[in-house]
């Protein structure tokens, strides 16, 4: 495990991620496809990005990174262990994507090359940063093949020799190869049949605890980020909904929550035709003015429309925020029907 942050105190929660009003506006787009984006991921925590195809999620953790489109326009700070990726200079950005902070794609096969070996794949961002010698690099491959339950015999197959549950693990395993501090999740059980994702999900939580890395986990599946993280509903490039998963899944505070909450399929639900969020998300080439959400809530009014609302506490429970004008006529209503 990695040494305490040298410029933090050691009682003090380390920020393996700190996003202050980031906003990213893209050529042809008449509103920002992020807009004020604020997050906070400490050492060792989980924090789910949850929402619609379109809402910004992928954008948001790729921006740890530095990965962003062509063209875009880039305000506020997004720091790594205190450092703004955002500013940093090529050689130091590159040093950080190769120590500090990694992701996990969606599809593992497309993470791979299919004609190297997975060895090679494992330990060749080590050695050509020169973060670590071939040796080093091989026996730290080694050790995080068992960590994430693989014999280190695999770093001799190619990708196309193993599952695809298998490959995932050695994704992960190769995020990790850096120690970083902060680890980015994009939907890494998109292609896994039920019974892999539920380890894949088991294993990020372990290796997390384990190795104290910050974990940024995105999904569209509410079931999943309730099952691993700890908060955050995002909805068209905006913060809907944060707090504690337990509290903000059994007493949603803004109607895109609640709505998502009603359309997951559940074993013990009410039979007959799922419950859907009428509508589409905001188009990004047209100006937005109040709320996102404003024109599929039931609870909207002419104030929506009209004025972007603020983030607030829920009473008596500061750390559960939402940004929501209704949000205290949102309990009972029948947008809560779960």
């Amino acid at each position: 495990m990695r040494a305490p942050h040298p410029m933090t105190h050691p009682t003090e929660p380390v920020h393996a991620l700190d996003v202050q009003g980031l906003r990213i506006t893209l050529p042809g787009t008449a509103r920002p496809v992020l807009d004020g984006v604020d997050l906070t991921v400490l050492e060792g925590e989980t924090v789910a990005l949850v929402g619609e195809s379109g809402s910004g999620k992928s954008l948001t953790s790729r921006s740890a990174l530095n990965l962003l489109p062509p063209g875009a326009v880039v305000e506020g700070a997004v720091r790594v262990a205190g450092e703004d990726v955002l500013t940093m200079d090529a050689d130091r950005l590159r040093t950080v994507r190769a120590s500090a902070v990694a992701m996990v794609f969606q599809d593992p096969r497309a993470a791979v090359n299919p004609l190297r070996r997975i060895g090679d794949f494992l330990t060749e961002s080590a050695t050509l940063t020169r973060v670590m010698t071939r040796a080093e690099a091989t026996a730290r491959a080694t050790e995080l093949l068992r960590a994430v339950g693989l014999d280190p015999a695999v770093m001799r197959k190619y990708p196309g020799q193993v599952s695809g549950g298998m490959l995932q693990r050695v994704v992960i395993a190769a995020a990790l190869m850096g120690d970083p501090v902060l680890l980015l999740a994009d939907e890494p059980t998109t292609a896994l049949d039920v019974t892999s994702q539920a380890e894949v999900i088991a294993l990020l939580a372990g290796l997390r605890a384990r190795f104290g890395t910050g974990l940024l986990f995105v999904t569209h599946d509410l079931d999943l980020a309730a099952a691993i993280s700890d908060r955050v509903v995002m909805y068209a490039g905006r913060i809907a909904e944060s707090g504690p998963a337990e509290a903000l899944f059994a007493r949603p505070r803004h109607p895109y929550t609640a709505a998502l909450l009603a359309s997951t399929p559940r074993m013990d639900g009410p039979r007959g035709r799922l419950a859907a969020i009428e509508g589409q998300p905001p188009d990004l080439r047209q100006a937005l003015h109040g709320c996102a959400f404003a024109a599929r809530c039931p609870l909207a009014t002419e104030v929506c429309d009209q004025q972007v609302p603020l983030p607030a506490a829920a009473p008596g429970r500061p750390g559960h925020v939402a940004a929501c004008h209704h949000s205290d006529r949102l309990e009972g209503s029948t947008v809560d029907a779960r």
